[in-house]
């Protein structure tokens, strides 16, 4: 996506990249939309001299269509929660400075899916960040979290970052590094 010049048309809350530090930005403030995946922006402010995070759902602040809405979590109990679903959702999942998804960074160490005795599933992940000092992380994980409640079927999602083993550019998938020009 060649970058893109807006102005925020409402105040906005955002999250600063890589702090993880929220902020709000001012209706009139410039910005350069420097990447558009999953269902956020990533957003350069020249005025402060930063990148910054755009929920999706407040993408109409920047001209921009809504992240779709995928309903209310655990909608359908009966419905069966594959480890192929709960991975395409995750392949929704982007850090904010790079423009390849969580799954394909190999970001994702490990996924259970167990049922529960009240029906549905609960899901539980195991991931990690490119550099152990990022602090979007957190908003990473909710990220993920969000995006795995969406399921149908999922009651429970439980998204943990761990920093064992460390990760390097090997644990990519061959796609990822033909992404960022590794290869």
């Amino acid at each position: 996506m060649p970058y893109e010049e807006v102005e925020i048309s409402r105040d906005v809350e955002v999250v600063m990249i890589p702090q993880g530090v929220t902020s709000t930005l001012k209706a009139g403030t410039p910005a350069v939309i420097t990447q558009a995946l999953g269902d956020s922006f990533t957003l350069q402010v020249p005025t402060f001299g930063g990148l910054y995070r755009l929920s999706g759902k407040d993408a109409d602040a920047i001209g921009k269509a809504a992240a779709r809405s995928d309903g209310e979590s655990g909608a359908d109990l009966d419905a069966a929660v594959t480890e192929d679903l709960v991975y395409s959702q995750l392949r929704g999942v982007y850090d904010p400075e790079i423009p390849v998804n969580i799954v394909e960074l190999g970001l994702v160490y490990d996924l259970k899916i167990e049922p529960l005795a009240t029906g549905g599933s609960r899901v539980e992940v195991k991931m990690t960040l490119t550099a152990p000092g990022c602090g979007m992380g957190e908003v990473i994980a909710h990220d993920a979290k969000s995006r795995i409640q969406s399921l149908p079927g999922v009651k429970e999602a439980d998204v943990q970052v761990v920093f064992e083993p460390p990760w390097n550019q090997q644990m990519m998938s061959e796609a990822a590094k033909l992404e960022l020009g590794m290869l």
